[in-house]
């Protein structure tokens, strides 16, 4: 159970950090905010944070996109920002895949 907050806690770290970058407070403020819902006891909880880890795998598709994009045209490397944002999204889709499993759905009931 520990492991499984500890993980949402860290793709919502990464997203806000990557929000930071560009000075959009709101949406940070958002992406702290979202692992406080663990603290409500409802299987929505589960549901909402599972959908919001597919959404934030999104925003870091669209972002490995547009740097490869960007890269490409430049000629220069761009092997390297793909490994590690493919890793990152690997990351937020397994964080939201273990929130599925029955010990911590368990633990939030409907």
């Amino acid at each position: 159970m520990k492991l499984r907050v500890t993980l949402i806690l860290l793709c919502a770290l990464l997203v806000a950090a990557h929000f930071l970058r560009s000075y959009n407070l709101i949406p940070v403020l958002l992406c702290l905010a979202a692992p406080l819902l663990l603290l409500i006891r409802r299987r929505w909880v589960v549901y909402l944070l599972q959908a919001l880890t597919l959404i934030v795998s999104g925003i870091w598709f669209f972002t490995l996109a547009n740097i490869m994009a960007q890269r490409q045209l430049e000629n220069r490397s761009w092997t390297a920002s793909a490994i590690i944002l493919g890793l990152v999204i690997l990351f937020n889709l397994f964080s939201g895949w273990s929130l599925n499993q029955p010990e911590f759905k368990r633990n939030y009931p409907g």
